[in-house]
């Protein structure tokens, strides 16, 4: 059972240091906010109340004079350094003037009060920090229950919440306790390479290599070469002895990225490694046993790669022993939202940005395009809307590009499925189109949908029911 967690209440009693030379400032002070419930220890200068600080019983708030003998108030800010830390600290001088408070804040302060003051002028400042304390703390539990969210939906460096994608993210999981060969297949930009990163570090394999190669990438004269290295002289220009991919990937994992593309005479070699674990070295008469995990990946169909000759039987069931497949985003685009959000997070970051958001509008606009380039085209799509953004908000004009429907072609008039002119068939096409839009917008919620729709819960149910929309 989940451990509740305490709740806070403003009887709690706050822990309070008051650092003064002056004894009546010292018992004023304790007298006024010992009636106000705080526990109170004093100081009577900054050496006094540094050797009261503790690292694991830190004060809740500081009252700390300025001007005091033996060391003052700047010099305990800078002595105390690390020890401060969660602790609110408030200065107060009859000298002080607003550079000196600045200087204060500068140090760690977090306000500044000039003496003489009222009784009330303490209190208020106490009130606002521990307002300002409490509103930090709420912040870290927001950001700790959307950090514990998103870590629900994640695999590696790859976030969703689709039903599909969990599957996905299951299955990963589970393969990457073993060392079984997988082949990850796919429209390019869905994220294989990201699966395979995932399976890897996931493993116990993850402190050793993960060598990533895109088979198509690499001119055919060199894949040997490239992948099974060559001893010296074995071809001109070969003027030192050359270690392959499949050796560098040694007690780790090789990812062989569109591996359809391969020719037909490095398939045959491939294969003999994937039986025999060994690899020989180009002009090279002795073989080489390797401990390297094999994850493969293709956008193209192999299995009508084999069919048609450009692709050997025997090396596809190899690779076939345990097969991903990675929907493209236009089939879960209940996904959008939350990579939306995650790159928006990321590109803040990386380009100083503090976008906070994407308007309704613009999402309903996201929701419907149809993503040829999958979750690479929604990641640049995101980037390039924040570079050009001026507000904190992604609106429309930030995304440029015409919507398409899911069925890929751009959006056009609803029209019955029959040829005549029915208008009750015109009718249930044009409600079966914008149920579908609205749980689409909605991320599959009924409820906000039926708003959306101005229509009643039962009467949605039935109509999802009766025109066979699938959620």
């Amino acid at each position: 059972m989940k451990e509740k967690e305490a709740p806070e209440t403003e009887f709690d009693a706050k822990r309070l240091l008051i650092i003064d030379d002056e004894d009546n400032m010292r018992h004023m002070l304790t007298m006024l906010l010992c009636k106000s419930g705080y526990e109170i220890d004093t100081a009577g200068n900054g050496q006094e109340g540094l050797e009261k600080l503790s690292d694991d019983t830190p004060y809740d708030f500081i009252l700390c004079d300025i001007k005091m003998p033996k060391m003052d108030g700047m010099e305990f800010l800078e002595a105390a350094g690390d020890k401060l830390q969660g602790s609110t600290i408030i200065m107060m001088s009859a000298y002080g003037n607003i550079d000196t408070a600045i200087e204060a804040m500068k140090r760690g302060a977090y306000d500044y009060i000039s003496k003489p003051f009222k009784s009330d002028e303490v209190l208020l400042a106490l009130r606002k920090a521990e307002e300002r304390e409490r509103l930090k703390r709420e912040n870290l539990r927001l950001k700790k229950r959307i950090r514990n969210i998103e870590d629900s939906y994640r695999f590696g460096n790859m976030i969703a919440r689709s039903k599909s994608m969990q599957a996905v993210f299951h299955l990963s999981e589970k393969v990457a306790q073993y060392t079984t060969t997988v082949l990850i297949t796919g429209e390019s930009g869905t994220g294989k390479e990201l699966v395979a990163r995932g399976i890897h570090f996931s493993s116990d394999r993850a402190r050793n290599p993960l060598i990533a190669v895109n088979c198509g990438g690499i001119p055919d004269n060199l894949l040997e070469s490239e992948f099974f290295g060559h001893k010296k002289g074995a071809f001109t220009g070969a003027d030192k002895s050359h270690k392959g991919l499949f050796e560098e990937a040694e007690g780790g994992t090789i990812f062989l990225d569109e591996v359809g593309e391969l020719p037909a005479s490095l398939q045959v070699k491939l294969l003999r490694v994937l039986q025999e674990s060994e690899v020989r070295p180009v002009g090279d008469s002795k073989t080489r046993i390797v401990d390297v995990r094999v994850i493969a990946a293709t956008a193209k169909n192999l299995e009508t790669e084999v069919a048609e000759g450009r692709f050997r039987q025997d090396l596809y069931y190899r690779l076939n022993v345990l097969i991903i497949k990675l929907p493209p985003l236009r089939d879960r685009r209940e996904d959008i939202a939350l990579l939306s959000r995650h790159f928006i997070n990321r590109f803040n970051e990386l380009l100083g940005k503090e976008t906070k958001g994407i308007t309704p509008e613009a999402m309903a606009l996201l929701l419907e395009h149809n993503w040829p380039g999958n979750v690479r085209e929604l990641e640049n799509v995101i980037e390039r809307a924040m570079v050009l953004a001026d507000g904190p908000m992604l609106s429309q004009e930030s995304f440029p590009f015409e919507v398409t429907s899911p069925a890929g072609g751009a959006e056009t008039a609803v029209e019955p499925d029959s040829d005549g002119y029915s208008l009750k068939d015109a009718q249930k096409a044009l409600e079966k189109k914008m149920i579908t839009r609205a749980l689409i917008k909605t991320g599959g919620n009924r409820t906000q949908a039926t708003r959306l729709l101005k229509i009643s819960h039962p009467s949605l149910l039935s109509k999802i029911k009766a025109y066979g929309i699938s959620e």
